[in-house]
């Protein structure tokens, strides 16, 4: 009568600590540096390594350095500084996925000397790690044991891919264009839908390109083209579950004037790494209940967790703010562009229904004053918050992504400067759902045999035959057999009788 041992296997998603570093990155110029107008920043990480204890992996912190030369020559500078950072958690196991999330928080201009500038990045890191964990249960073919089976939902890791794609944008221009100053590309997700083997990332990229034309005009716009990639990931059916992301590959962004009989166009190439998982929900057979007809049986029943990942969502705004610049700034009288342009979100939450993104907006204005003919820039952060409605369960884990795009600044009296832009969220969200399981069953003393050949067994309104067969320690088919007249669940107090062979 012994019970063999049986397993089944669920997804687990493990939320990794979030921590923050600082990156040192030293630039040359090319040239003797006077003043630093704009600093635009971005993250993307490199490979990755997850062994028992610890997750290593690398990044690169890409820059983009707007600066006025010793000569008084406007000038950009785009280098990329290489990183490794790790996690260390005694969860971490080899064999599991990792999903490593960076984020750029601030940074700080430590020095300009001649044509050497020394930026310290601050980056938070955050992210999961997810594999499927092994749940013990038990089996038993023992013509004495009588099983209750029953269906179990559970969710089951399929696997992960991972793809570089690169996304082509063009801006027409009629005019000629001297210099481009700066190009700032983002990325954002819309969708992750599930196919037959492969799941389908759709998104959209948007470039903001600052220019100096043929007359020494700064212009600046916007850009956006979308894309959709399929990633194979083998097992996926149109039913599974499934969560995606999309970096920029800074350091292989170009931008490229292309000249033609009708004027010039900006040729821009963004890179991008597209990542995608795929879980499964689905039903196995397992012993919800047992008992024997002939032993005491002890039975082991243990609660487990498993990761339930729900479809990405969409959550839009629009941030306004202002800032008044300090007495000691020069004034404003020409706004020439902005710079630098990010979005760091600081907190997400629910709230009545609703999901609430926090964060804080952020651009460099560079500017001119016409006093001394010379080029400034001024930093805002605004605050912002928006809302959208969101289907949760208490106690998930929230992942944003964000990007703001159609940012522009003015001018009011020379020393107020109104910030306008639009912000655009995806929202990644799992929880956990709890089940249970009978894991263990020990087979203890044997039942006194019965020395009566007739039972009366007094069963009450609404009890199941289940119930009934179990607390007498005899078979289900022996009480119908024995009370063909009677149904279950019982729909009065009854009165059954069983009849035992007597040896």
């Amino acid at each position: 009568m012994a019970f063999e041992s049986n397993s089944l296997f669920v997804a687990k998603k493990v939320k990794l600590e979030k921590s923050e570093f600082t990156v040192e990155c030293n630039i040359g110029a090319g040239q003797n540096v006077s003043k630093i107008l704009s600093v635009s920043l971005g993250s993307c990480l490199g490979n990755s390594e997850v062994l028992n204890g610890v997750i290593n992996y690398s990044g690169v912190i890409d820059t983009k350095i707007v600066f006025l030369s010793e000569d008084g020559q406007l000038n950009t500078v785009c280098s990329t500084c290489p990183f490794s950072s790790k996690f260390e958690s005694e969860n971490i196991e080899n064999g599991q996925e990792a999903i490593i999330n960076l984020k750029i928080l601030d940074y700080n201009i430590e020095s300009i000397s001649g044509e050497s500038i020394k930026i310290v990045v601050n980056v938070e890191q955050s992210g999961s790690i997810v594999a499927n964990k092994e749940i013990k249960t038990i089996r038993n073919g023992d013509d004495d044991i009588c099983l209750k089976n029953d269906e179990l939902s559970v969710i089951r890791f399929i696997g992960s891919a991972k793809e570089n794609i690169e996304v082509t944008s063009e801006i027409n221009v009629r005019e000629k264009i001297k210099k481009i100053i700066l190009s700032e590309s983002n990325v954002i997700v819309k969708s992750v839908e599930s196919g037959v083997n492969f799941v389908t990332i759709s998104g959209e990229v948007s470039t903001k390109v600052v220019y100096l034309n043929d007359n020494d005009k700064f212009e600046s716009g916007y850009v956006y083209d979308s894309f959709k990639e399929e990633l194979e990931i083998e097992g996926v059916t149109r039913e599974s579950l499934v969560d995606g992301s999309a970096y920029v590959k800074q350091e292989n962004v170009t931008a490229e004037i292309v000249e033609d009989e009708k004027g010039c166009k900006i040729l821009i190439k963004v890179p991008l790494m597209l990542m995608a998982s795929a879980f499964v929900e689905e039903n196995v057979s397992i012993i919800q209940d047992l008992y024997s007809i002939k032993s005491d049986i002890k039975v082991t029943t243990e609660s487990f967790d498993m990761t339930y990942v729900c479809p990405l969502e969409k959550v839009e705004g629009k941030i306004e703010g202002s800032l008044v610049l300090d007495e000691d700034k020069p004034r404003v009288d020409k706004i020439l562009f902005n710079g630098g342009n990010s979005v760091t979100i600081t907190n997400s939450y629910f709230s009545d229904g609703e999901i609430v993104i926090e964060g804080i907006a952020k651009t460099t204005v560079v500017y001119l004053n016409d006093e001394d003919n010379s080029l400034y820039s001024a930093q805002i952060d605004v605050p912002f918050s928006i809302s959208d409605k969101f289907n949760y369960q208490e106690g998930g884990v929230i992942v944003v992504d964000a990007i703001v795009h159609d940012v522009d600044v003015a001018v009011k009296k020379g020393r107020e400067l109104f910030y306008d832009a639009k912000v655009k969220a995806s929202v990644r969200y799992c929880y956990d759902k709890v089940s249970g399981v009978i894991t263990e069953a020990t087979v203890l003393e044997d039942y006194p045999q019965k020395d009566y050949a007739m039972e009366v067994v007094f069963a009450h309104a609404g009890q199941e035959l289940w119930d009934i067969a179990k607390s007498v320690k005899v078979k289900e088919e022996q009480i119908v057999n024995q009370n063909s007249d009677i149904k279950f669940p019982l729909a009065e107090d009854t009165s059954l009788i069983l009849f035992y062979q007597k040896v």
